[in-house]
């Protein structure tokens, strides 16, 4: 039985209706998406209000960890929602055992942790401990890096549609280039530079610092940037260089944490040891909630109580649902399956590699992977307008897929973890399908 079905064309009449209305009432300037209206989702299947079926390459970007509305969340949040829905900092056995259980999946050196309800709040939060811990202000980040969309993170990232017509950002901001090597800046590549990146964020430092750096921000993979995954033993190098300089180091997992890499932590694959962690979109499994970890020390000296905070963090409902997203992580053994799946995803991809003209790039671990899409491979000029074309395509067919990218021009293929193998072959046979019509 296939996995996807379409009893309509896409966009279906009911889709139709219901886009042009929620146009009409909210401003349409997010990105683009398939022109469908979602009805429901199950594992890693969505459904649209005209009854079509859609395998799901995006996890409602990159959130839906366990699938769309895993019968345990839904069952443990809709009791939390039934006693009680905000009691800000009051203690709550939600918050206590939904702390104990993140704390306790996390790597030994990271022993404490703080709740609260988005990405941006977590980094926000991590880079104001940085300061405040070493009495210092600048912070280093790096080219393409994206930490949310509050005034102090969107400074930190290199991105420029979070920063464009906003004037001067947060002061102290340096930023460093990140190992972009498809697109090197210069014009090298891994087997012959020598991580010449590290070499350069030296001279960076040098000519940008006022000798008052608090910390390091980045990302174990980029992932708005275009999932960009830095080459093997670049993050353990730049570790070395972080504790030579005695600067605090925060590695932002709020995208890349629970199971996406193949670890339960992007930080597992090098072993290395940030002080302070960011995570959040997959910690709820649809539910909002993100946090902190960290080690004691960095927070505990310099912080006093009640100078930190947040008025959704930690509520009952967010709560129990990180205490479920991690029991249901463990019991069902979904890291194993991505392990599982990774490979036919690498393999496939590798394929259309060779073999698709406008595929300039494939890069990816676990069930994270980028798709750079190019008019021509010798120039890399960005194939960004392939891209509008080739979502829709996928739709039409039964697959749903995202983009990214600094020039817009990345297919991001990120399904929820639960996928089983006929759902990933049958929605790579769609994505090839769709890649040979641009041609």
């Amino acid at each position: 039985m296939k996995n996807s079905k379409l009893l309509t064309k896409v966009p279906g009449k009911k889709s139709k209706l219901l886009i042009d209305k929620w146009k009409k009432y909210e401003a349409d300037k997010m990105g683009y998406q398939a022109n469908i209206a979602v009805d429901h989702g199950k594992g890693a299947l969505l459904f649209d209000v005209d009854g079509n079926r859609f395998i799901d390459y995006t996890s409602g970007v990159l959130v839906t960890n366990i699938g769309h509305c895993h019968p345990k969340l839904v069952k443990t949040v809709q009791e939390a929602v039934s006693k009680m829905l905000n009691v800000y900092e009051y203690c709550t056995e939600y918050r206590v055992n939904a702390a104990e259980a993140l704390v306790k999946n996390a790597p030994e050196h990271l022993n404490k942790c703080f709740f609260f309800s988005t990405g941006s709040e977590a980094t926000d939060a991590a880079m104001r401990i940085m300061k405040r811990t070493s009495g210092k202000y600048e912070i280093i980040s790096f080219y393409g890096s994206f930490h949310g969309r509050i005034q102090s993170t969107a400074s930190a990232g290199g991105i420029l549609k979070t920063k464009k017509g906003y004037g001067p950002g947060t002061p102290g901001i340096i930023r460093v280039p990140y190992p972009y090597c498809y697109r090197c800046p210069f014009k090298t590549s891994p087997d012959k530079c020598g991580f010449l990146c590290l070499e350069f964020l030296n001279e960076v430092v040098r000519a940008n610092s006022s000798d008052s750096i608090a910390g390091l921000i980045i990302e174990p993979y980029e992932g708005t940037a275009g999932f960009i995954f830095p080459p093997e033993g670049y993050l353990t190098e730049l570790e070395k260089w972080v504790r030579k300089n005695n600067i605090l180091f925060t590695l932002d997992e709020v995208q890349s944490s629970f199971g996406r890499t193949g670890y339960m932590w992007a930080m597992e694959h090098e072993r290395i040891t940030p002080d302070i962690v960011t995570i959040g979109k997959g910690l709820g499994g649809g539910i909002p909630a993100s946090a902190l970890l960290m080690r004691d020390d960095v927070i505990g000296k310099t912080f006093q109580k009640g100078e930190m905070g947040s008025t959704f963090g930690g509520n009952p409902v967010s709560c129990a649902a990180v205490s479920a997203v991690l029991k249901i992580i463990k019991e069902e053994k979904i890291i194993e399956n991505v392990k599982k799946i990774e490979g036919l995803f690498k393999e496939k991809l590798l394929k259309l590699l060779e073999t698709s003209k406008y595929i300039g790039d494939v890069r990816g671990r676990g069930l994270v992977w980028g798709i750079e899409l190019v008019e021509d491979k010798s120039t890399k000029e960005p194939g960004t307008r392939l891209v509008k074309k080739l979502i829709d395509k996928c739709a039409e067919n039964g697959l749903l897929i995202g983009a990214v990218g600094i020039f817009g021009n990345v297919i991001r293929i990120a399904p929820p973890l639960v996928i089983n193998e006929d759902q990933a072959l049958e929605g790579l046979d769609i994505f090839k399908k769709c890649v040979k019509e641009l041609q």
